[in-house]
């Protein structure tokens, strides 16, 4: 334990350190996100931060290198799988790349750490029913759930201190549940502390008003390593809801993604278009504060992390009863809070248009 104590605050120390730095490359290279009507910040932001708690990581492993070690090659795989994603993150923060050519860098980055670790979604376990082993489809699946992870992290990057808030949250949870699951523990504690302290480090300069971003280097680079340890360490144990503890946990990317799915399908946009309809803008537009908002998710994060706990310990029953009360409970906050009134009304008309059931509604 000493080891994942000094990993933490080593890459804590890191991030902080290498911040400075990290904001002037951003500038002096061009490294810069603009402000246009569809984003939140009002003038220019360097971009690159997620460069931070890349270091910071990298500098945090080197405490833990003997657990490391005892597990090379997929150590090796989930480094070199990374480079394609840091990468391409890198140049699209410099050069806005089409949606189709980051995919192919997400799909490399997938296919090099599942071929060269094993790392895979063996099988999925279903109430009332057996264990459903997916065979030759394992590695399909898990490039896909690593690329879903990806996207539902870039996604959720729209306000000051979200990704990163959500992404420590995630990764704390996954770790508590790690620690019970003798099967689960191994690399998940040796990567997660890391990453934890160095996105620790990182939001204390983008909490808002934040100096920086982290860019698409940093939130592709967090929804691999998310995806990665989430496979690693829940959909291997032989549990009755292996499958819904990692949903629960990253439950907030997963229903924004979703929901932007099923929006621009209904608008007909292409699904890599950029909207204001994300969670966050819905909050905005309720006329939360930047803090309020952000704060209001973490809520949310938190209790889908609390329920991600209690399923992993609990019987069927109870996990069923567990699901019924969270899903009561999302409707009441997301009554409380006016997402489900008017500022919903446009995506009910279009759904609405697109089943041909007559005139749009209109607000009282």
């Amino acid at each position: 334990m000493e080891a994942y104590i000094l990993a933490i605050i080593s890459s804590f120390a890191a991030a902080i350190a290498v911040t400075p730095l990290v904001i002037k490359w951003a500038h002096r290279f061009g490294f810069v996100d603009q402000p246009n009507k569809r984003k939140v910040h009002q003038k220019p932001m360097p971009r690159i931060g997620g460069l931070t708690f890349i270091f910071g990581t990298g500098i945090g492993l080197l405490a833990v290198a003997d657990q490391l070690a005892a597990d090379w090659q997929t150590t090796v795989a989930i480094l070199a799988g990374a480079l394609p994603i840091i990468a391409i993150g890198l140049l699209d923060d410099k050069f806005a790349l089409r949606a189709r050519t980051k995919l192919l860098f997400q799909l490399l980055s997938a296919s090099i750490v599942v071929i060269g670790s094993g790392v895979s979604i063996d099988f999925i376990s279903i109430p009332f029913g057996e264990r459903i082993d997916l065979g030759l489809l394992s590695s399909i699946v898990t490039v896909i759930w690593l690329i879903a992870m990806m996207n539902a992290i870039n996604l959720i990057d729209g306000l000051d201190g979200l990704a990163a808030g959500v992404a420590i949250i995630a990764l704390s949870t996954m770790l508590v549940i790690a620690a019970g699951n003798p099967a689960a523990y191994g690399l998940v504690f040796a990567f997660g502390f890391p990453l934890i302290g160095s996105i620790g480090g990182f939001l204390i300069f983008n909490f808002h008003p934040a100096k920086f971003f982290m860019g698409d280097t940093g939130s592709l680079f967090l929804g691999y390593m998310i995806g990665i340890l989430s496979t690693m360490g829940f959909f291997k144990s032989v549990t009755i809801v292996s499958v819904v503890v990692p949903l629960f946990i990253l439950g907030v990317p997963i229903l924004d993604t979703v929901f932007a799915i099923i929006r621009r399908k209904l608008n007909r946009q292409k699904i890599g278009s950029p909207d204001k309809g994300h969670l966050h803008h819905c909050l905005l537009n309720r006329g939360y504060g930047h803090r309020q908002a952000v704060l209001t998710i973490y809520g949310v994060s938190l209790l889908f992390a609390a329920c991600a706990i209690l399923l992993s310990m609990s019987s069927l029953w109870f996990s069923l009863l567990v699901l019924i009360v969270v899903a009561l409970l999302i409707q009441l906050c997301a009554e409380c809070i006016g997402l489900i009134g008017e500022k919903r009304k446009p995506l009910l008309n279009t759904i609405r248009k697109w089943a041909g059931a007559g005139a749009p509604l209109r607000s009282k």
